[in-house]
């Protein structure tokens, strides 16, 4: 099977935090940094949490107010420091360029066709895309509107709740070899208090066996790592599509490096048809 992107890979916002001492983790972005490489398209979430606590930082307290406001001023402050941390540790020789996507470049067949061709010219001029949903222009108020309004139009509509589904539908875009989600637990369980539970595995002859393990697993899916996230069986579902089209699927713990992840050299849960 050929496949246009070796990698799309994603992070989450509380993988990213050194919640001890309220800061960035540094050493998480930078193992993370040194293993991009052209090829790689990265995900990256956190911009909102890294602005929030910047802000206490430099003023002393939180900001007040509508939570709709202080999210997108978070996250205004938060993006050019996520972007320049990935461009501190990435490889000097290689290009980062930041795209800010939302909902809509993946419900337009024009914009999504223009980022598709952005992304894929990013391999071939040595550079690495970091990505990231455009928490600062988008409301919530406005994005359920215009929502409601493609569903009216359309059965299928992406939504981008959170960069689970966004690197989702990145990988539907470029067609990546392997999508790995990366997180604060090594994968998914079938009980989160026994570690012996991880599922290491979810595989079958064909992607509609493949989709039907998928749905039993989600039945043991529960909770989330933070305020707005979607846990575990979210990523389930965002990660069904990218399967049909052959895509190699690991959800992993964020405190391994990539390669030993794609290597199955730590735990991880791995999902695709006919793997072992």
């Amino acid at each position: 099977m050929k496949f246009d992107i070796e990698l799309v890979g994603k992070v989450g916002s509380m993988a990213l935090i050194d919640k001890q001492n309220n800061d960035i983790d540094y050493n998480v972005i930078a193992r993370i940094s040194r293993e991009l490489r052209p090829g790689y398209l990265w995900v990256t979430s956190g911009a909102t949490e890294i602005g929030r606590l910047d802000y206490i930082h430099r003023n002393g307290v939180e900001l007040k107010g509508d939570d709709n406001d202080i999210k997108t001023d978070y996250a205004a402050q938060g993006q050019s420091i996520l972007l320049e941390t990935y461009r501190r540790f990435v490889n000097a020789s290689y290009s980062i360029r930041q795209f800010l996507v939302e909902h809509q470049h993946f419900n337009d067949p024009m914009k999504c066709e223009h980022l598709k061709n952005a992304l894929l010219r990013c391999p071939m001029q040595c550079a690495i895309p970091i990505i990231n949903y455009n928490d600062p222009v988008c409301s919530e108020e406005n994005r359920k509107m215009e929502i409601q309004s493609l569903r009216s139009k359309s059965k299928k509509v992406v939504e981008c709740i959170d960069n689970d589904e966004t690197a989702s539908q990145i990988a539907c875009l470029v067609k990546p070899k392997n999508l790995l989600i990366l997180s604060g637990v090594d994968g998914i369980f079938t009980d989160m208090n026994d570690k012996s539970s991880l599922v290491k595995t979810i595989s079958g002859k064909d992607i509609y066996e493949v989709i039907e393990h998928i749905e039993y697993y989600q039945n043991y899916c529960d909770g989330a790592s933070r305020k707005g996230a979607n846990g575990a069986r979210a990523k389930l579902e965002y990660v069904k599509e990218p399967a049909k089209l052959g895509t190699t699927i690991y959800i992993a713990n964020s405190k391994y490096g990539i390669n030993d992840i794609l290597n199955e050299k730590v735990p991880c849960t791995k999902i695709g048809i006919d793997i072992k």
